[in-house]
């Protein structure tokens, strides 16, 4: 088995060397998704802070907005996710190796665990508004350093590897 996936990472690697539009298509994918993903989460994260200092109809407003914008972040990840998994098949010997990749990994990880805590959060904010609230807070303040510092590992990553 070991023997197939590295003839799949060489041949991979070689074509993916060999085609410059493929490799912009798949940088696209890869940057565009997170664009739109880490956009639209940083986006409805202020809003959340905003509406944790307002009145009930607005953190009702809020509540419904987060619900719509999860559908776009998730799909956006997984553009990010497949882009993500092709480029790292490109290079797979330098990133394996490299600490920023490894720690953009972590961070993602961590990305995608407050995610499901901010989800969780949000649920509790319908029945239980001060703890809910308090929870939405202290998620989408851990959203916005989250997706900034896993965007600062992603930029250093062919950079310092």
């Amino acid at each position: 088995m070991h023997g197939v996936i590295a003839i799949f990472l060489e041949n991979w690697t070689s074509f993916f060397s060999n085609h410059a539009a493929l490799r912009t298509l798949i940088d696209f994918f890869h940057i565009g998704g997170l664009v739109i993903a880490g956009g639209f989460a940083i986006s409805a994260d202020r809003m959340t802070l905003r509406a944790s200092r307002r009145g009930v109809a607005e953190r009702a407003i809020q509540l419904e907005a987060l619900r719509s914008t999860h559908r776009i972040v998730v799909f956006s990840l997984a553009a990010v996710t497949g882009s993500g998994l092709l480029l790292l098949a490109a290079d797979a010997d330098v990133f394996l190796h490299s600490v920023f990749f490894w720690t953009k990994m972590g961070l993602v990880v961590a990305l995608l665990i407050n995610g499901f805590f901010l989800t969780v959060a949000e649920r509790r904010a319908e029945t239980d508004a001060a703890r809910g609230w308090k929870w939405l807070t202290v998620t989408s303040t851990l959203s916005i350093a989250l997706w900034m510092l896993t965007t600062l590992a992603g930029a250093a990553l062919p950079n310092i590897s």
